[in-house]
């Protein structure tokens, strides 16, 4: 796999875990060599978003849905703590409505679409169902998909 670094421009990381990153994309191949630059990556930026993001997408196409998983939940604790959500879900969804297009509160969303995605592929079906719902009805355009998501878990048996 050709990776250019410069298609990583935007990336707002440091060079070094910049590297660590373009390291996995290039040994994409090689699994396990790749998980270790992500994972180098993930201890070296005590956090940062953009290498959580990147994370979970690697793990999820590794089909490593636990770590996808932990992954998708280490961005919405973060994003809770800086925004100060409240644990009760009534309260933060009216949170959520009402600041859905501003980018933070769209990549929650996105990341908490992209758990229940994830708890469908581990089998937590309910869990996948409520989280798919609760996005469902924030997201009327459906821009995270978790209507479609919805749509398939909860589709009847077709009938022979």
């Amino acid at each position: 796999m050709q990776v250019d670094a410069n298609r990583f421009s935007w990336f707002e990381v440091p060079e070094d875990i910049k590297k660590l990153l373009i390291l996995a994309a290039k040994n994409w191949e090689n699994t396990s060599e790749s998980e270790k630059y992500i994972q180098q990556a993930l201890s070296k930026s005590d956090g940062n978003t953009e290498v959580l993001v990147a994370a979970y997408r690697f793990f999820y196409y590794k089909n490593n849905y636990l770590l996808a998983l932990q992954t998708a939940v280490k961005v919405l604790d973060k994003i809770k703590e800086e925004e100060q959500f409240p644990d009760n879900w009534y309260l933060l969804q009216a949170i959520l409505v009402n600041r859905r297009e501003e980018p933070k509160i769209r990549l929650y969303l996105n990341a908490y679409a992209a758990a229940g995605l994830v708890l469908a592929k581990l089998g937590e079906i309910e869990q996948a169902k409520e989280i798919s719902i609760r996005v469902k009805d924030i997201d009327q355009k459906n821009d995270f998909g978790a209507g479609i998501l919805l749509d398939i878990l909860t589709r009847p048996p077709e009938e022979d």
